[in-house]
């Protein structure tokens, strides 16, 4: 991959996943807990949220390896759900919070590539347009990825709102073991795999078609992710 490639995807990465962890505690803040601005994590400055291994050195070392999978983390931001005002809706809310925010980044990245494109520069050889690019599949990732009804992912906040009584505490209680999981599905049941590729590409597909990109996304991740 191209040094300038690496370099603004890697921007557009960290981004991506700090202000995925400022938009839970913005909206937990204006929620009524402010645990998050007390602890200055309130700030789409990605200093605080950083995490060396999994903000970092994770993300750049599987777009170095050409892999295709591109996964990573924050910070997690601390949320006092009894701070919340209303703490039953206003946590499936903060959860809501983070994939959205991704979503809407990516359409802003889509725009930009749109620009690209209209004049002429939105070819898998141009740095910025395979960066731009990267940036667009991360965000669509992190919010898939997130959407998963598994605790601790933000789809769990927000499935959590749907059920009440033992079912309710039930599926509280994956937590502790949610995360082992994630994993085992992510990496070895094929069926969740190809299921989040198809989330993924449908999403990707439903962000840049309108802005008639979707011709021109796939040779160009395939350049960057794939070289």
């Amino acid at each position: 991959m191209d040094p300038l490639t690496v370099a603004g995807s890697a921007v557009l990465v960290v981004f991506a996943i700090t202000t995925h962890e400022a938009c839970h505690g913005f909206v937990a803040d204006r929620l009524g807990d402010p645990t998050a601005r007390q602890l200055g994590r309130l700030t789409l400055n990605p200093l605080p949220h950083i995490d060396l291994f999994f903000t970092i050195l994770l993300p750049l070392f599987l777009i170095l390896s050409g892999t295709g999978i591109i996964l990573g983390g924050a910070k997690p931001v601390p949320v006092n759900v009894q701070r919340l005002r209303n703490p039953r809706r206003d946590w499936a809310l903060v959860g809501a919070a983070g994939p959205l925010s991704n979503l809407v980044m990516a359409f802003g990245l889509a725009v930009l590539l749109a620009i690209l494109s209209a004049l002429g520069l939105a070819h898998p050889g141009f740095p910025l347009a395979q960066a731009l690019a990267v940036g667009i599949f991360v965000n669509v990732l992190l919010a898939v990825f997130n959407l998963i009804p598994i605790p601790p992912l933000d789809g769990s906040r927000v499935l959590q709102y749907f059920l009440s009584g033992p079912a309710l505490d039930a599926y509280r209680r994956l937590e502790s073991f949610g995360l082992l999981v994630i994993v085992a599905l992510v990496f070895f049941f094929p069926p969740m795999q190809h299921f989040l590729t198809d989330a993924i590409v449908a999403c990707t597909a439903l962000i840049t078609w309108p802005l008639g990109l979707w011709a021109d996304m796939e040779p160009i991740l395939r350049r960057a992710l794939f070289p």
